[in-house]
């Protein structure tokens, strides 16, 4: 069924705005699926603040330029569907990687983050990275640990001289001498 030029025009539109608003997008060949399998993939997409399209081509090349974004052509040949990852990137692909893997026939292609084309090897690489929050913890963590020993050797200098007291007092004690006794 042909589209016309007004949902031509539409269409572009909306693929334009939907770049504009992602922090990335990831394409993948669907060549072979269902509409329910399609329909599985759109769910778990929505499900993770991922807007999942089937796309024209031509359309979306026309978006991309639209938006100063290049891909390489061989991603825009076939079926073609994009998901725009309006949320953080690396939990975008490691939810379509994981779709790849449970569906053959889901094929990524390769994505943009920002405006940098990434290769289908590099968006598993990105799958793969630790969440924000995980990452946010070992900088933290990293930040905190070298405090923490110069706590522990302050409080260990302080602990020695403490030592060093607590033998001289009990050195007194133990020799019949009288003990100041502290205002």
């Amino acid at each position: 069924m042909a589209i016309t030029k007004e949902r031509k025009g539409e269409l572009l539109d909306l693929y334009a705005e939907q770049l504009a608003q992602s922090q990335g997008i990831i394409l993948a060949n669907y060549r072979g699926l269902g509409v329910a399998q399609i329909e599985q993939l759109r769910r778990q997409a929505r499900e993770n603040n991922i807007v999942f399209h089937v796309v024209t081509n031509r359309l979306l090349k026309l978006a991309l330029n639209r938006q100063g974004m290049q891909i390489p052509d061989e991603w825009l040949e076939g079926p073609t569907a994009v998901a725009f990852c309006h949320g953080e990137v690396p939990a975008a692909a490691k939810v379509l990687t994981d779709m790849a893997k449970e569906m053959e026939l889901f094929v990524l292609k390769g994505g943009l983050v920002g405006t940098t084309p990434i290769s289908a090897q590099e968006v598993e690489t990105l799958a793969r990275l630790p969440s924000r929050e995980v990452l946010l913890a070992q900088v933290l963590g990293g930040i905190n640990a070298p405090a923490s020993q110069v706590v522990g050797v302050i409080a260990s200098g302080i602990r020695q001289v403490l030592n060093v007291l607590q033998a001289y007092v009990d050195k007194l004690q133990e020799g019949g001498a009288p003990v100041l006794q502290a205002a």
